[in-house]
């Protein structure tokens, strides 16, 4: 009897990407004073292939990912917002938030402080609202927003409108915002590099004749999504019920 193996993919354990569209070559980590705590659910971190907040992190020398659901008793989440001398910031969009978009520079410093924490959640929108329902210590914290004017470029996932933005287009949009209130001086004119590659490659996919998936009916346009599909929930410790 013959038995056909299944071909496994090689991979790449670092950007967690098939080794044939692998990004690590377009990362460029870099420090920044503000600490950034992805806070994953854990239906986004097995996706993470195409995950933007592990992408986040991989960019970012200050920065962690916790994956979890509820967050009250997690240990290190609670470290972190237990520790001296620094500030800690849920970003989350909100009417009553301190909208980065509208504050000065004295205004973002005296309010931040010199050691931010800021905690975002990596998940859909329904995640999103659970980990915050359920986690108590999230609910506690100051949050932090801003007024998006830029289409997310991450037209191969749907958005439930079209002025939301991915993880890493978030924290991006955060650093230049704290960058103009001189509260950083990283420089993140790459920062979307390695993101941009991955659409593309993506892309590349979805529209190269050799793929099994090609179909030469298809239209060659890729509309940008705009909507989640409601059985759709999207999105190193872990903390799993």
């Amino acid at each position: 009897m013959k038995v056909e193996l299944k071909k496994t993919r090689i991979q790449c354990y670092q950007c967690m990407r098939p080794s044939s569209t692998c990004i690590c070559e377009h990362i460029s980590s870099f420090q920044t004073k503000t600490r950034f705590i992805i806070l994953m659910h854990p239906k986004e971190y097995k996706k993470e292939k195409n995950g933007t907040g592990h992408m986040t992190h991989l960019q970012l020398d200050n920065s962690e990912i916790i994956v979890g659901v509820d967050f009250t008793n997690n240990n290190r989440v609670n470290e972190l917002l237990t520790q001296e001398n620094s500030s800690s910031f849920l970003l989350y969009p909100g009417k009553e938030n301190f909208n980065l978009s509208l504050r000065n520079s004295s205004e973002i410093n005296s309010f931040m402080g010199t050691n931010p924490h800021i905690f975002l959640i990596d998940g859909t929108w329904p995640c999103a609202r659970k980990i915050l329902k359920l986690s108590k210590n999230l609910q506690k914290l100051k949050r932090v927003s801003f007024d998006n004017k830029i289409k997310s470029k991450f037209i191969i996932k749907q958005q439930p409108e079209s002025l939301c933005l991915s993880t890493i287009e978030s924290v991006y949009t955060v650093l230049n915002l704290l960058k103009e209130g001189d509260l950083e001086q990283c420089e993140t004119k790459d920062f979307l590099i390695p993101f941009e590659k991955m659409i593309a490659y993506q892309l590349e996919y979805m529209l190269n004749p050799s793929n099994k998936n090609y179909s030469s009916t298809a239209i060659r346009t890729v509309i940008p999504k705009n909507m989640y599909k409601k059985v759709t929930e999207r999105n190193i410790i872990f903390e799993l019920e």
